[in-house]
């Protein structure tokens, strides 16, 4: 399972993924025009690393340095490592990492505490776009000294 650079090309599927997430049990987010301009400029930006499996992509990242924008693995997927692969880049080239979820979402944040990442500000939703309250998440690698 290694994590490689999305292309324009994937643009679509990476969409399908996150509208997986997004897009159920009555979620709205984000219109679908901007949802895919913003995956189309990140991607050209070499900011979203994705892994792929027979089927297709499995699961994408998108990171910028230390701030991880995004972490989607597609539902037939997950439990497999794939979220985990993308994060244990990550962590091989940044000292830290931070990210923001939903403080309703217990799975991903039961999630990213497995993956040594742990809780810091809460807000009440005002600065993201589904407005429910979210909490920030943060890894920071052991110093070897």
């Amino acid at each position: 399972m290694e994590p490689r650079p999305a292309r324009f090309y994937h643009v679509p599927w990476l969409l399908s993924i996150l509208w997986l997430h997004t897009r159920t049990n009555g979620g709205e987010g984000r219109n679908w025009w901007t949802d895919a301009r913003l995956m189309a400029r990140v991607v050209l930006q070499g900011w979203v690393r994705m892994i792929t499996d027979q089927r297709g992509i499995a699961g994408f990242i998108v990171r910028d340095d230390e701030r991880v924008h995004a972490l989607y693995v597609h539902p037939r997927a997950q439990g497999g490592g794939v979220g985990r692969a993308l994060l244990n880049e990550a962590k091989a080239t940044c000292a830290k990492l931070e990210l923001w979820t939903l403080q309703d979402n217990h799975t991903a944040r039961a999630f990213y505490q497995a993956q040594g990442f742990t809780e810091g500000v809460r807000t009440n939703g005002e600065g993201n776009d589904e407005h429910q309250p979210d909490i920030q998440l943060t890894w920071t690698r052991k110093s070897s000294a």
